[in-house]
């Protein structure tokens, strides 16, 4: 048994590095690119344009990963976008694990986007048709700080991170353009110095993930070869090397996961600060990104072990048997599946959803259910939310709940009685 445990942790840390994280790390490196050229102009265009807000949110949170979504959420208790626009940024991003699924399944990446999409937008035209965001928009604003004691605050907080990128960047300004706020207001308080920001600058983990990035992406871009090579059903480890693909797979996976802790990332990818940086900067898109990707590998590699002991023991050691059980008890609980990807995508942070889209990918969950956990879940960006304006980041989730409700089951129906 042990040495059936075995093969399948080192068959885990194979696969998962091979066959997603090379392909994650790929996309995330060239989302995050777009992202660093384009966020910044996004969201100035939804600030602008009133009646089309929950249209642009939705096209913000379709974008992989959580990036779009963190920079729209601050915007409305800042009163610049709608709540409706909210809802539908959150409804439309599935987080990190989007990566996962395109990297994974693109086509069915791509129809659960077209359909959160349309959910999305419709979704948070009606949220505003009702007015649902004018009395807690006036809650919040009952709450706020004043200018003078916005400023005595600012003053005292710890601007080191800030100083270490401006002049690592070559900038000579004093201070960071932010986006979707300002230095020293409200937003700023909260999102960059009283709530989870950047590591700490010195620290051991600091020191590796701001050092060891390059040689991260380096191991991301051989992998990538084996990656594409085991697309072409090419056996990896009856190379000249035996057993390379092996090898490669089980450095890659645990790189990840040395860089995650290092990087003190469990549940969370990214911080809306450390998010900022990356779109401002292209050195810290680099760093972060391979921090971000790390993260998804880890909870892809644990997902993939998770299921192989699991079916193991569930078949008593007898692995074949255990498959058939599973996929005899998967075709009775299919409407279930599709509750429980619902209730998984209310818990904040993209970990979670990892996991869930990993098991889709391993084929014991309907579509239904991806679909439902797909529109539930907001990955890492009802965080910030969260710590601005908690009614807010309840009520969102709310109406997010009802959605995906609304059109997972709707969607299992459709699935069981035509296909």
């Amino acid at each position: 048994m042990a040495n059936e445990i075995l093969r399948l942790i080192l068959y885990s840390a194979e696969n998962a590095f091979i066959q997603v994280t090379v392909f994650v790390g790929a996309v995330l490196l060239f989302f995050g690119y777009i992202d660093y050229k384009f966020s910044g102009k996004l969201v100035r265009k939804i600030e602008e344009s009133k009646k089309t807000q929950p249209i642009i949110g939705s096209l913000l949170g379709l974008t992989p990963g959580c990036g779009g979504a963190i920079f729209v959420v601050p915007l409305f208790p800042k009163g610049t976008v709608s709540f409706g626009t909210i809802v539908a940024t959150l409804i439309a991003t599935m987080g990190d694990s989007a990566f996962v699924l395109m990297s994974a399944m693109p086509l069915k990446y791509i129809l659960v986007s077209i359909i959160s999409f349309v959910v999305a937008i419709i979704t948070g035209y009606i949220v505003d048709y009702f007015n649902f965001g004018d009395k807690l928009l006036e809650k919040y604003n009952e709450k706020r700080k004043n200018k003078r004691e916005l400023e005595s605050l600012h003053k005292g907080t710890d601007h080191t991170i800030h100083n270490i990128v401006l002049s690592e960047s070559g900038h000579g300004t004093n201070s960071i353009s932010h986006i979707g706020h300002y230095e020293g207001d409200e937003i700023d308080l909260i999102l960059h110095h009283s709530i989870k920001g950047h590591q700490k600058f010195g620290t051991l983990g600091y020191k590796f993930t701001h050092n060891g990035y390059m040689v991260y992406w380096i191991i991301i871009a051989v992998g990538l070869i084996f990656g594409v090579l085991d697309l072409f059903q090419v056996d990896l480890n009856n190379l000249a090397i035996p057993n390379l693909g092996t090898i490669m797979g089980v450095i890659g996976t645990g790189l990840s996961i040395i860089m995650m802790i290092m990087g003190k990332k469990f549940i969370q990818a990214d911080t809306h600060e450390e998010t900022e940086l990356k779109v401002l900067f292209l050195k810290e898109t680099l760093i972060h990104n391979a921090q971000e990707t790390a993260f998804v590998a880890t909870w892809v590699f644990f997902a993939y072990l998770a299921y192989e002991l699991f079916i193991l023991g569930l078949g008593l050691g007898d692995y074949v048997a255990g498959e058939a059980l599973v996929t005899s008890f998967l075709s009775q609980t299919g409407l279930s599946a599709v509750i429980v990807g619902t209730l998984i995508g209310i818990i904040p942070g993209c970990g979670p959803q990892i996991i869930f889209v990993s098991l889709y990918t391993k084929g014991i969950l309907p579509f239904a259910a991806l679909l439902a956990n797909a529109i539930s879940q907001d990955g890492d960006a009802l965080f910030p939310l969260i710590a601005i304006d908690k009614r807010s980041a309840f009520w969102s989730t709310v109406f997010n709940t009802i959605a995906a409700l609304v059109v997972g089951l709707l969607a299992y129906y459709i699935e069981i009685k035509f296909f």
